[in-house]
């Protein structure tokens, strides 16, 4: 045994100590606790001494954290499932997460910019409760009648009552106390955001679930450091791995706690390599076995959800347009699926085009024209990601034949061309007006009566890699479109264009003439009874190719999330002093109001225990450089504190930070996850102070009765409410609108 891990076990023997000199009334300082028996040659096995609250221990106190977590359960579990079937119309975004549940037990294929375990799980809820997928999800306040909606509301109140019971586990398992766990889990039963998120159908208390399992995981593997390989060793780990998995599975944001558990397990690796008494092929072991179990493991099993995905939704749906043609060949009710075409592109064909780019649409457009001062007043063109007639072209020579009447000739690499939108007759032009938005760029419109423009329509195709006179292939070939008279190339900017452009996907020419997915396109779909039809069967991508090209999808859709006009977009400094809530149903008197809001005294509560822990933090290492010593409970305390509380800070700084670098839209609910962490570490701040254990039950009994008492003034945000607003005196929350920014 090192000289870290001897530290480390006399501080849990000076635990027991105190306890066990009550018992034994021995003499200050004496030896009260019996030295570790049947160690082993190596140090591998040793008999770890019990500690106080532990729930393997065989004393007579572990009734107590037993009960404790008992009673817990019960509170998180009322508290979760009080009238979660109130209110009976679809709430925030269960118009999404319900929707695509929905999709599941369809098997219709949809888009989304979050991994799809959540997703599955919500429909697999609402298949086995009787839910048949048939109601429709269009807008919050739609009335769910005869539909079956609780059972995926109770299945996300079921994860959402672990949470508290989870806190509990970790700060006992981090602290040794039980009142700080008690206080821990206290903050989380009785905070009206957690309660609220965890009532309707969403991926919030999904992901929570993932998260809090995963750390709960984390810290009991490292309770077994001193019996490595033995079956808790094992299974320890293999959890955490299986929670990890289920975290990033749900939402991206399940990296944070991946890097949590990737710290902890870097700063435990390097505690072993340091110990002189373990052979390098012993630390080559432990290393292995934490690859398999916390990274081989996780993908495999991240992977795996994929997998089912992508078996499960085999049918065409919304979520077509946002993937390549390829992509689409595989859903059942696709146009692409199991089709015959012509192998080339031919003059006189109808076409549908579609931009490489991730999300970046079909060639497309509308009567509408752009609005004065942008550009010019001419027919707009954007992209569109969904299949439309408005995506049809009819593909013509320059002096504006469609060839008709002679044979099909094709249209080859430096050939010059020009499109014809099918349903206005006008043509794909462009000239020297600024874009819409890509300041850079220049303008694309419709332009010409019946196909008749002029210059300006001229576009001279491009096969990518190709070479003169090699013909456009559909599907396959990846083609530019340049145009002639200002040398700029057709380009999908991937911008969002405002309500005048029905936000729809910006459509440019682009001076920069450099290859990118932005600016090449393919032939998806193509009419023309003169040429003869291949098979589009070879076609179909490989599972690793559409698993990429999923991710891709994804990260883009995520990094698109920007506010829209008049959005309102949370502040991340908003969200740790409750600035604001967020609506969940209901604005006026007479409408069933639910507002998403934390309460307010455990959240200022949580803010004033960070402080504080960072100042004890402080005190406790300028103490530790400067050799004070401390003996018993101060010194298990002050260890506590710095690698207890140290990991939960680092825990609430990674699940909070990062948000301020984010340049998608961000919402109030983005910060629970942080909060989690912020409420266990107010919990373990508890412990410090003196001589903890003469303060421990009031510290209990106050804490637990200030977050009881702040629930009840506060539970009507969660439970729902109706009849006068918060500044009526009549009203259930008279005087408790303590911000102005309070929405209720």
């Amino acid at each position: 045994m090192d000289g870290r891990q001897k530290e480390h076990y006399t501080q849990r023997q000076d635990t027991s100590a105190v306890r066990h000199r009550k018992t034994c009334k021995a003499n200050e300082g004496s030896e009260c606790l019996s030295q570790p028996s049947n160690e082993t040659s190596n140090g591998a096995n040793k008999r770890i001494p019990k500690r106080e609250g532990h729930l393997d221990s065989p004393s007579k106190d572990d009734h107590v954290p037993v009960y404790t977590l008992v009673l817990v359960l019960v509170l998180s579990v009322c508290t979760r499932f009080y009238k979660i079937t109130e209110p009976p119309h679809v709430c925030w975004d269960e118009t999404h997460f319900g929707k695509m549940g929905s999709y599941y037990i369809n098997r219709t294929f949809f888009f989304d910019v979050h991994p799809p375990l959540g997703k599955m799980l919500i429909g697999l809820a609402g298949y086995l409760t009787g839910y048949d997928g048939t109601f429709p999800f269009i807008k919050p306040g739609d009335k769910y009648e005869h539909h079956s909606y609780w059972g995926m509301r109770a299945f996300c109140a079921a994860l959402g009552s672990c949470l508290p019971p989870f806190a509990f586990l970790i700060v006992l398992e981090l602290s040794h106390s039980t009142p700080a766990a008690l206080i821990a889990a206290s903050l989380l039963i009785f905070d009206t955001g957690c309660i609220t998120l965890s009532q309707y159908i969403l991926l919030d208390p999904i992901l929570m679930f993932f998260i809090m399992g995963s750390v709960l995981c984390m810290v009991r593997f490292n309770t077994q450091r001193l019996r490595p390989f033995g079956f808790s060793w094992w299974f320890w780990l293999l959890l955490t791995g299986f929670c990890l998995s289920g975290s990033l599975g749900v939402k991206f944001v399940g990296l944070f706690v991946i890097l949590l558990v990737g710290i902890n397990t870097a700063f435990d690796l390097w505690r072993l390599l340091g110990d002189l008494s373990l052979s390098l092929v012993d630390f080559g072991k432990h290393l292995l076995a934490r690859v398999f179990g916390l990274i081989m493991l996780p993908l495999f099993l991240y992977t795996t959800i994929f997998a089912v995905h992508f078996v499960v939704l085999n049918r065409s749906g919304p979520g077509d347009g946002f993937f390549s043609s390829s992509f689409q060949s595989r859903l059942i009710g696709n146009n692409l699926h199991n089709a015959s075409m012509p192998e080339y592109l031919a003059y006189g064909s109808v076409i549908t085009v579609k931009n490489l780019r991730i999300a970046g649409g079909y060639l497309h457009s509308h009567w509408h024209l752009y609005p004065e001062g942008v550009g010019a007043h001419q027919q707009q063109v954007t992209g569109y990601l969904h299949k439309d007639y408005n995506n049809l072209w009819l593909v013509k020579r320059p002096d504006n034949s469609d060839d008709l009447t002679g044979p099909p000739e094709l249209v080859r690499h430096g050939d010059i061309i020009r499109l014809e939108h099918k349903e206005t007759t006008r043509n794909l032009h462009s000239h020297f007006h600024e874009a819409p938005l890509t300041k850079k760029h220049l303008q694309v419109t419709g332009y010409g009566i019946n196909g008749s423009g002029d210059m300006n329509d001229l576009w001279q195709v491009e096969v990518c890699g190709g070479k003169k006179g090699d013909p456009v292939k559909v599907l396959r070939s990846k083609v530019r479109f340049l145009h002639r008279s200002t040398g700029c190339v057709l380009c999908s900017s991937g911008k969002t264009l405002p309500k005048w452009g029905w936000e729809q996907v910006e459509v440019t020419c682009s001076p920069y003439v450099k290859e990118t997915p932005s600016t090449q396109w393919n032939i998806e779909d193509l009419i023309n009874p003169k040429l003869p039809n291949i098979s589009l069967s070879v076609l179909k991508p490989t599972f690793l190719e559409i698993l990429w090209e999923s991710h891709i999808v994804m990260i883009r859709g995520n990094s698109g999330l920007k506010p829209k006009d008049n959005e309102m977009n949370s502040k991340p400094w908003h969200w740790p002093i409750n600035y604001q809530g967020l609506r969940f149903s209901g604005v006026n008197e007479t409408e069933y109001r639910v507002y998403l809001l934390g309460n307010p005294v455990i959240w200022w509560l949580n803010l004033l225990s960070l402080a504080l822990f960072v100042l004890m933090l402080t005190v406790a290492f300028l103490a530790k450089q400067r050799g004070v010593k401390m003996e018993g409970m101060r010194k298990v305390h002050c260890h506590t504190l710095m690698e207890g509380g140290g990991m939960l800070l680092l825990g609430w700084l990674l699940h909070y930070l990062p948000f301020y670098i984010m340049g998608r839209i961000l919402y109030y609910h983005h910060y629970f996850p942080a909060m989690l962490f912020s409420s266990m570490l107010t919990g373990t701040t508890c412990l410090w102070g003196g001589s903890i254990s003469n303060i421990d039950l009031t510290l209990e009994f106050q804490f637990s009765i200030s977050a009881c008492f702040s629930f009840y003034l506060f539970h009507p945000l969660s439970y729902g409410m109706r009849g006068p607003l918060a500044h009526d005196p009549a009203s259930s929350m008279a005087g408790l609108r303590w911000m102005e920014s309070w929405e209720f």
